[in-house]
């Protein structure tokens, strides 16, 4: 089992960058593949980006493509997401998960483990 803990979040102006962390617990998150989803009022949740256990496989929505950069230090138990030139679209809860198989899914129902979320907030 792994909990997750979101941070980095906020309100920001477009084009402006933010880094969000995800510290995991336990000594077992070099295990699980992990993932960031965000979810915008009134929409579905929706998949960012994905990372392999040993973070040599990376996936990315289209969206967040060329902007958005996933990583991961299994030494210190922590996902990153570096979000740069930032949209009003971007503006979400963005949450982490974990999953214990090794296939990099970007279905949110392959995921076992979920943080709370942090809201991150583009302004144009």
């Amino acid at each position: 089992q792994v909990q997750l803990v979101e941070s980095g979040g906020g309100f920001v102006q477009a084009g402006a960058s933010l880094r969000l962390s995800c510290a995991a617990s336990g000594r077992t998150f070099r295990t699980y593949t992990v993932g960031w989803f965000r979810q915008a009022p009134g929409k579905e949740r929706e998949f960012v980006a994905a990372i392999s256990r040993a973070g040599d496989t990376t996936r990315y929505a289209d969206s967040v493509k060329g902007r958005f950069t996933i990583s991961r230090d299994n030494a210190k138990n922590t996902l990153y997401l570096q979000m740069n030139s930032l949209k009003p679209e971007d503006t979400a809860v963005y949450s982490c998960a974990a999953d214990a198989l090794a296939i990099v899914s970007v279905n949110p129902t392959s995921y076992d483990y979920w943080g709370q979320g942090t809201q991150v907030t583009v302004s144009s």
